[in-house]
């Protein structure tokens, strides 16, 4: 098999006992990471929880709820050793289609001003600025504000 196809991402349903590889990740890669009764919540309210594998490995995940015709990117994640690779993105593609193959016409989403990469990400996948949340995320004793987006997919 060639190195081509091993880093060809694989995308399968998030279930349970994926959380324990899910915190891994979410406690590493975050200040103010998700609990793990995010996730589970997640799962059992039916939101779209999805995984990313390259060659068997877990490296990233994202959830995403959608409703009457749009969707709510909630959290989009991609492994630190993993990151810069281009794995964000094609995650991101393949969520953009489930949305759009579930006839969702928008995509929103929060993003922290001081996630630049992020930030970029989105801006570059079309994203744009429809407003700002005051003291969104929690950051110790200051919080910082959401930047809210959208995507028309329709």
């Amino acid at each position: 098999m060639s190195a081509q196809l091993d880093s060809t991402p694989r995308y399968r349903r998030m279930v349970p006992v994926d959380l324990d590889a899910v915190m891994a990740i979410e406690k590493v890669i975050y200040p103010h990471p998700w609990t793990r009764g995010n996730f589970a919540d997640s799962l059992v309210a039916g939101y779209h929880c999805w995984m990313m594998e390259v060659a068997g490995e877990i490296i990233g995940y994202a959830v995403v709820a959608i409703a009457v015709g749009e969707a709510h990117l909630l959290n989009i994640s991609i492994a630190s050793a993993r990151q810069r690779r281009g794995y964000g993105r094609e995650l991101l593609a393949f969520l953009l289609k489930l949305a759009r193959d579930y006839k969702a016409e928008k995509m929103f989403l929060e993003v922290r001003p001081s996630n630049t990469s992020g930030l970029a990400l989105y801006v570059g996948s079309d994203f744009r600025v429809i407003g700002r949340r005051r003291g969104y995320y929690p950051d110790g004793g200051k919080p910082e504000d959401a930047i809210v987006m959208e995507l028309k997919l329709a």
